[in-house]
């Protein structure tokens, strides 16, 4: 238990840290994609609006951690901007945020959350399993770099 973590709300104030965390390893890993930006430079309306749900983890009083919850359609949503600064990661930041976002996600009324990834990110895959994700076929995404889909039944 990792007592000098703190799991928020996000606040307008965040937008900075939410868009800087995810640009951080997107770019580490792949190209920011059109879709990206969208999402991090307005989640007020890409992400809120439409009824979904954003937190960000603080660590010895710095952000370093934040996970979106995006409302697909009645009772799914999607687990999606995940990001925990390097800096900060092997702390328990990134299972904190995934079990505050599916907990958000069952009060919200869903009955499952999805996410996309890829397979070169091994670490957040495993986390994803354990936090009870299971792999499923890959539908056609906005995203170039998705090759993998897993969902969790609530």
């Amino acid at each position: 238990m990792n007592h000098d973590l703190t799991i928020l709300d996000y606040e307008p104030t965040h937008q900075p840290a939410f868009r800087a965390l995810n640009h951080e390893w997107i770019s580490h890993y792949f190209t920011i994609e059109p879709i990206d930006n969208e999402m991090l430079d307005d989640p007020e309306d890409y992400i809120l609006a439409p009824g979904g749900h954003i937190f960000m983890a603080r660590h010895g009083g710095e952000i370093v951690g934040t996970c979106g919850l995006i409302k697909e359609h009645e009772g799914v949503y999607e687990l999606a901007k995940m990001a925990v600064s390097p800096r900060a990661q092997r702390l328990g930041i990134g299972w904190a945020l995934g079990q505050a976002i599916i907990e958000k996600a069952r009060q919200l009324g869903a009955h499952r959350v999805e996410l996309l990834s890829n397979s070169r990110l091994g670490s957040a895959l495993k986390l994803y399993e354990k936090l009870g994700f299971r792999h499923v076929p890959v539908p056609p995404t906005p995203y170039q770099r998705t090759d993998v889909k897993m969902v969790l039944d609530l």
